[in-house]
């Protein structure tokens, strides 16, 4: 039956001329050859569409074979599959390549989730050759073309280990090699033009390249492992791929310093310039510094010129936009350009002038999040050398305000601990022989120190929430009374003694003193409710909040033991209180 309609389509047609087809001519031509098709009658269409007396027929309306077409190919069955692939071919080689570009196009657009890989394996050769049919004017096309693979790219999963990038299930490194290919001609043509006087047509293409390339940095190059297989003469796929989009960038004439650079050099108020942020997105950008300094990829195109802190402070703003990222792949790769960037610096070479640039404190901040928030283990834990190696990079001056500022923005008690940490160490090294500095002795020390020793909010501060911050403090302040003779006094400490004892170590007293009393009766009262109840009762839940975090699950009897706990923390600081009170009454005494 469809066969017929499909031959009485063709009869009727035959006899008017190709720019005089109707809309119906059209829908009953794609009607009757997909049920054709679907019927199995793979090679009867495939006589009709090759008769040379359906030429013109075919070159009108061919296309709209395309999905039919490209569905049975996909099955691959046996008794259909050559006749589909010959007469795809021969539509191909005959249509409009405008009219192809639009079929082919709905067709990688409407693939099912299962079939994306196979479907854009299959028509991106068929897709090159009808943009490069166009001739000059094919730039739009081939922009539309590259951002509707890729967004169906973009739904691919991207291997998360080796195995899974070897073995492909999904398809996504079969996708990006045959990408690749697709783009090589194009780029090609650019290449070529830049010998010669720009022409408004390679400049065009050219800048559809450039968000080709910008956009596949940003996925699934960015979601991508990258780092090379030992052992191996080859790049695993994925990693190939980004290094083939660093020769594109290379080869439509982008420098890595400039795009590195774009945004710092730009000026927002410049037309368009919405337009160049769609060609140059963060991310993307960000992969690309990473691809360089982390994985040395196209690294022999980066000039040699740029100092190591200037590297840093470009560096800088792609680390923020990874750490400020949720995903696993993306902060990974931050802490590592982070950690990179910091490596190519001399410790204690960083000058403070820095820190006046408002990402050298913003990302810290990021990195604090990551070693406090992040529920990943191994990242919090490279986070916090990350951390660490930062604050070495500073020279004295640097370390001095970078602490100042960071004891002021943090609110998490064990960063703030840390941090004090460092202080001491600091104020250790300049108190050897011959490592004297201004910054870490005297009078420019003590506003850090009178800082670092007080209570947040008093009297009323949560002892148990900043029990790390109280513990660091007491610790810094017993060093400095033991190390600091008060004849020498280099810190400044004896003669400071009595304004931290009034406003720290008097205020932490009447802390403890609240805090105990009220802890004391919380435990009363535990006690006494424990035994009003009967044995069922007392296994009965509760929520308790204890530093400032809420356990949720908690039964009488382990009510009881975190209120205990909460004692046994009190009573640390009171012990480490009390030899501090010991020292100064020894010291002082005439």
């Amino acid at each position: 039956m469809a066969l017929h309609q499909l031959h009485d389509v063709i009869r009727r047609c035959q006899v008017i001329p190709d720019d005089g087809f109707k809309v119906e001519d059209y829908d009953q031509f794609q009607m009757a050859g997909r049920s054709c098709l679907e019927e199995g009658k793979t090679a009867e269409v495939l006589d009709i569409v090759t008769d040379e007396k359906n030429k013109e027929i075919v070159k009108s309306m061919g296309w709209n074979l395309l999905g039919p077409l490209v569905k049975i190919v996909l099955k691959k069955e046996a008794e259909s599959l050559q006749h589909c692939l010959t007469t795809l071919k021969h539509v191909l080689e005959v249509c409009s390549p405008k009219e192809l570009l639009v079929g082919l196009l709905e067709q990688i657009e409407d693939a099912n989730v299962d079939n994306i890989a196979e479907t854009i394996t299959l028509l991106l050769q068929p897709l090159q050759t009808a943009l490069l049919k166009l001739g000059k004017k094919k730039a739009s096309s081939l922009g539309m073309s590259l951002s509707t693979v890729l967004n169906q790219i973009s739904q691919l999963p991207v291997p998360y280990t080796k195995e899974q990038e070897e073995d492909d299930v999904y398809g996504l490194c079969q996708c990006c090699a045959a990408l690749i290919e697709f783009v090589k001609p194009f780029v090609d043509e650019v290449d070529r033009s830049r010998e010669s006087k720009a022409i408004v047509a390679e400049n065009e293409q050219r800048t559809e390249l450039l968000k080709f390339c910008m956009k596949s940095l940003g996925n699934p190059v960015l979601q991508s492992q990258l780092d090379k297989v030992p052992d191996s003469a080859e790049d695993p796929p994925l990693r190939h791929f980004a290094a083939e989009i660093l020769v594109i960038l290379s080869c439509i004439g982008e420098s890595f310093p400039a795009l590195l650079l774009h945004h710092l050099v730009k000026k927002k108020a410049e037309p368009g310039f919405l337009e160049e942020d769609v060609k140059y997105p963060m991310e993307s950008l960000a992969c690309l510094s990473y691809l360089l300094f982390v994985q040395h990829i196209g690294i022999e195109r980066f000039p040699t010129v740029f100092s190591p802190v200037f590297i840093l402070q470009f560096n800088m703003q792609y680390i923020e936009v990874l750490l400020k990222s949720s995903e696993e792949s993306m902060l990974s790769k931050g802490l590592e350009l982070y950690e990179k960037s910091l490596q190519r610096t001399e410790d204690n070479s960083l000058p403070m002038q820095l820190l006046e640039v408002k990402c050298f404190l913003s990302v810290p901040q990021d990195l604090v999040t990551v070693m406090t928030l992040c529920p990943i283990q191994h990242l919090r834990t490279e986070a916090l050398a990350v951390f660490q190696l930062y604050i070495d990079k500073f020279d004295t001056e640097g370390k001095h305000k970078l602490f100042g500022c960071l004891l002021k923005i943090s609110q998490h008690a064990g960063v703030q601990g840390y941090i004090i940490t460092n202080i001491k160490n600091q104020i250790d090294f300049s108190l050897k022989p011959g490592n004297s500095n201004v910054w870490f002795s005297g009078p420019q020390l003590l506003p850090l120190l009178h800082l670092v020793l007080s209570l947040p909010e008093g009297p009323e501060t949560d002892l148990l929430q900043n029990f790390d911050r109280i513990m660091g403090s007491l610790n810094l302040l017993r060093y400095l009374l033991i190390r600091d003779k008060e004849w020498d006094n280099h810190t400044g400490i004896w003669t400071e003694l009595y304004k931290i004892e009034e406003n720290f170590l008097k205020l932490l007293h009447t802390g403890l003193k609240m805090s105990k009393a009220h802890y004391e009766a919380e435990i009363k009262k535990t006690k006494e409710n424990n035994r009003k109840k009967g044995p069922k009762e007392s296994k009965a839940v509760c929520t308790l909040t204890v530093g400032g975090e809420k356990l949720s699950n908690v039964t009488p009897e382990m009510h009881l033991q975190v209120l205990q706990s909460a004692m046994f923390t009190f009573d640390l600081i009171e012990s480490v209180l009390a030899r501090i009170e010991e020292i100064i009454e020894v010291k002082v005494k005439p």
